[in-house]
């Protein structure tokens, strides 16, 4: 996971692990006596259950309040969590994790069942998770996914109370990233069997075994509660009481909330970020995560040719979108996979994978493109209808998306800027036309973004297929995965692939305003996976 820090606009983000606002002692006697942080989030919790959550919030509150066996620190490195230590055998293909003593927050021991059983249930079919797929090279995974094994077949042992074993199905340079990540964190079965399908659905039928537990969320409410978890193994070293998320979706009232001193960091979208880019609170983050648009190419025969989805990205200005329109530090996409998400022998994989001719602006070129389309789908007409959320930024982009698209001949374009999680439930479903789509990287490895557009990956929701790129992206996971030269080309082909046929629409790669109180300090950001470590935060006086 690649970590950055809090910058102003226009300056160059370093790949280090940087503390906001880290200056200054935290000792007991630089820190307030109200040890509360007020936050602000651009849409409300959506999920608590480690195999279920699919969104960057939910991520952010379970990366919180649970811990895997390792986790991300400085220099982009994975460091100890609740494994202590580890080894590797020769051949890359076993790993066996000794973990520490440490509790879940009703008391109980955290041992090495509640990780076979945590990743038993994501990849059991059964659950539906849309990040089984992460597990794929934990021996069986596949064949589990498929219904083909049992799920106690699966690559993950745990040997006494304190050991756990995983055999991979060949070597993964990037699995310790992975286990990072909150798919794998543990899971206490007495509590998810207490629960059943009432389980984790509010922060009363869940447990937690990271530096906080929530303490208050109804499950649909639009403000949540992280409190101190005095069972996790480094309590010590946990600062803040809590921390008190609202999910605000109205900027001015995030602003006047800010400076009424109810909120100590919110975002900012619209006008906001020109007319405070010059305060002294003023953050801009750089971050991996892409906007991008896809097209329902599963039933409808006008997204299924390859010329209409061209003519569609060929009427999008991005430099004037992101300057003009968003100016709160986004820049134009040039892909799926962002800058400096990864970079090999010095060169940035986005600057090698480019397609000049996917995110180009030619409006001529489309206008021509979307007549052959309509002609040979026997059509005169077309009425899109343009999804996203119902975020400030989300109709920013749905607006000017349309007033773009609207320039071609015999298009109707309607917006339905709806909340956040029924976009991510219909999206799911294959319930839209055309869709706003965003993808925040896992792990800073071009796969954790090419892998979403396989045939069969739960998150390609516009069901575009390719026989060659699938044939690239497994080369790139399984024949060449230990050949880091010929990995790497067979990303750089898969991308370019993907973006020649227009298998997706790129927008452009987000960038994160805020204004942050300055006695908010040593808050980590990661630009990667779940963005925000609150473990080692605290409140200046």
């Amino acid at each position: 996971m690649r970590v950055t820090s809090f910058i102003k606009l226009g300056t160059v983000a370093t790949l280090s692990t940087i503390l906001l606002a880290a200056c200054g002692s935290s000792s007991s006697s630089s820190q307030a006596k109200d040890q509360t942080l007020t936050w602000m989030e651009s849409s409300s919790l959506s999920s608590m259950d480690n195999s279920l959550a699919t969104d960057i919030i939910s991520a952010e509150t379970l990366n919180n309040t649970g811990q895997g066996l390792l986790q991300f620190g400085k220099n982009n490195k994975t460091y100890p969590a609740v494994a202590k230590s580890y080894t590797t055998s020769k051949d890359g293909k076993t790993y066996t994790f000794n973990l520490r003593k440490s509790k879940w927050s009703n008391g109980d021991p955290v041992t090495a069942k509640d990780f076979v059983y945590g990743w038993q249930r994501t990849v059991n079919p059964k659950t539906a998770s849309q990040y089984a797929y992460l597990y794929a090279d934990v021996k069986n995974a596949n064949a589990i996914m498929n219904g083909k094994k049992a799920v106690s077949t699966l690559g993950v042992q745990a040997k006494g109370n304190y050991k756990v074993v995983v055999h991979l199905t060949h070597a993964v340079s990037y699995f310790p990233t992975l286990v990072a990540q909150v798919s794998f964190f543990p899971q206490n079965q007495k509590v998810v069997q207490k629960y059943g399908k009432k389980y984790a659905n509010n922060a009363q039928n869940n447990v937690y075994n990271g530096p906080f537990k929530l303490t208050s969320w109804t499950g649909t409410s639009d403000n949540w509660t992280l409190s101190k978890n005095p069972k996790y193994w480094n309590a010590k070293s946990v600062k803040l009481q809590h921390i008190k998320f609202s999910a605000i979706k109205d900027p001015q009232t995030a602003l006047s909330q800010y400076q009424s001193g109810k909120m100590d960091a919110i975002y900012l979208s619209g006008q906001q970020p020109r007319n405070y880019k010059n305060n002294k609170d003023y953050r801009s983050l750089t971050s991996s995560r892409a906007a991008y648009v896809e097209m329902n190419q599963k039933s409808d025969s006008m997204m299924k040719n390859v010329k209409a989805r061209q003519a569609l990205s060929l009427a999008i200005n991005r430099s004037q979108f992101t300057n003009k329109v968003l100016a709160d530090g986004s820049t134009p996409a040039t892909g799926i996979v962002t800058k400096k998400l990864a970079l090999r022998d010095g060169k940035d994989f986005a600057d090698q994978a480019t397609v000049k001719s996917a995110t180009t602006y030619d409006l001529a070129k489309a206008k021509t493109l979307w007549k052959q389309a309509l002609k040979e789908t026997g059509r005169k007409s077309y009425n899109l209808t343009l999804m996203a959320d119902d975020t400030p930024v989300a109709k920013s982009t749905t607006e000017y998306l349309q007033s773009q698209w609207s320039k071609l001949s015999g298009i109707k374009v309607t917006n339905q800027n709806i909340p956040y999680k029924t976009r991510l439930a219909r999206s799911a479903d294959q319930q839209f036309n055309v869709v706003v789509s965003l993808w925040g990287a896992d792990f800073p490895d071009p796969i954790t973004d090419l892998q979403l557009f396989t045939s069969d990956n739960s998150y390609n929701n516009g069901k575009w297929k390719s026989a060659a790129y699938d044939k690239l992206i497994k080369a790139a996971t399984d024949t060449n995965a230990n050949k880091p030269a010929a990995r790497w080309q067979n990303m750089v082909d898969a991308q370019k692939v993907l973006l020649k046929d227009e298998g997706i629409i790129p927008l452009y790669q987000g960038g994160k305003p805020q204004l942050v109180k300055s006695k908010v300090k040593n808050v980590v950001y990661y630009s990667v996976g779940a963005n925000w470590d609150f473990s080692k935060a605290y409140i200046a006086k």
